[in-house]
């Protein structure tokens, strides 16, 4: 029988090599590991149209994890890019996020609301800086993406001050509205307005223990976490997101890009 001071300083090394494993994948490993989901969403459209959906990019440029999102949306050819939020890092600025926005190109265009960060970090023209970059920025307000269909962008929900009634002033009766909204909590006063919803904030809980809810989830999150919800009519995705904030881990919660193929409704 091994000395007990040799089984245990095993039992030691064993257990620090297994902590240094789950340091590397979740550091350096999984949160470049980005996931495409694709979705098919029946909706009253009057032609198939595919939605790319980023969110919570945190980025401070074009790092390895951007470079991969670019590439995936060269490849998916989306009509239209719609962003739910945050694109600035903890320690980043608008102008680190530029490089990454710019590459950004669909042919229908790329739409944008504001996330927390955007709300509690404002510059002077925080509309002209993303319409410089190629972006629309819809803050409280719409634009019709094709004939019947239009994007509603609402204000932050976490910390903003989101009006879907002066959002949707200028919509007319019986349009088909999509909603992007950064905090996904919004959703549980929907009564049917809409028909179709996008959000993030979540990151999808960034790491996650099988079996147990997410460990922490920011304010304005409600009972939404990732994936699909349905009230009342109405449907919301929220996507685990591209970056990340707080501690810099992914654990079981790969960074995602959503492509949503929007097809008409029977």
């Amino acid at each position: 029988m091994a000395p007990p001071t040799r089984r245990v300083s095993r039992r030691a090394l064993a257990a620090f090599a297994v902590l240094l494993l789950l340091y590397v994948y979740a550091g350096h490993v999984e949160p470049d590991w980005l996931e495409v989901t694709r979705h098919e969403v029946p909706l009253a459209v009057p032609r198939p149209l595919v939605l790319a959906h980023v969110t919570d990019l945190h980025t401070v440029g074009l790092g390895r994890r951007e470079r991969r999102m670019v590439e995936s949306l060269e490849q998916e050819r989306p009509d239209a890019i719609v962003i739910t939020g945050d694109t600035l890092s903890q320690s980043g600025s608008y102008e680190q996020c530029r490089p990454v926005l710019e590459r950004l190109k669909a042919p229908l265009g790329v739409f944008m609301v504001p996330g927390n960060w955007e709300v509690a970090n404002p510059m002077r023209d925080l509309k002209g800086f993303f319409t410089s970059c190629g972006v629309h920025y819809l803050r409280n307000e719409s634009v019709e993406l094709v004939p019947g269909v239009w994007l509603v962008g609402l204000d932050d929900y976490s910390i903003g001050l989101p009006s879907f009634a002066a959002a949707t002033a200028r919509v007319p009766e019986g349009a088909t509205k999509i909603v992007l909204c950064h905090a996904p909590g919004f959703f549980e006063k929907s009564h049917g307005e809409f028909a179709l919803a996008f959000a993030g904030h979540t990151h999808g809980g960034q790491v996650r223990i099988p079996g147990l809810d997410p460990l922490y989830l920011p304010t304005g999150c409600g009972r939404y976490f990732a994936g699909w919800f349905e009230q009342a009519g109405a449907r919301m995705y929220v996507s685990r997101g591209i970056g990340m904030s707080g501690l810099r881990f992914r654990f079981l919660c790969r960074p995602e890009l959503a492509i949503h193929r929007l097809v008409p409704a029977r």
